[in-house]
């Protein structure tokens, strides 16, 4: 069952500790791609956050799922 809000989780990327509040669709999706990219979820957090730009982490992590999922119909 999914919470109704934002869900905070502590990571680590790119040797250092952040978090980033999320709801449980976003962090589902994100493992789920991160598992079909051979990757772990940090290392794939770790590459959002590099090309996030001004973009708070939380914010390019939503971006970057919803722009993954319209191109996977495509």
């Amino acid at each position: 069952m999914s919470r109704p809000g934002p869900v905070k989780h502590s990571v680590l990327i790119a040797g250092h500790a952040t978090s980033l509040s999320l709801e449980d669709e976003f962090w589902r999706e994100l493992r789920r791609m991160a598992k079909a990219r051979g990757l772990s979820l940090a290392a794939l957090l770790t590459e959002i956050d590099a090309a996030r730009g001004a973009r708070s982490l939380s914010s390019a992590a939503r971006v970057f799922v919803l722009k993954a999922l319209k191109e996977e119909r495509s």
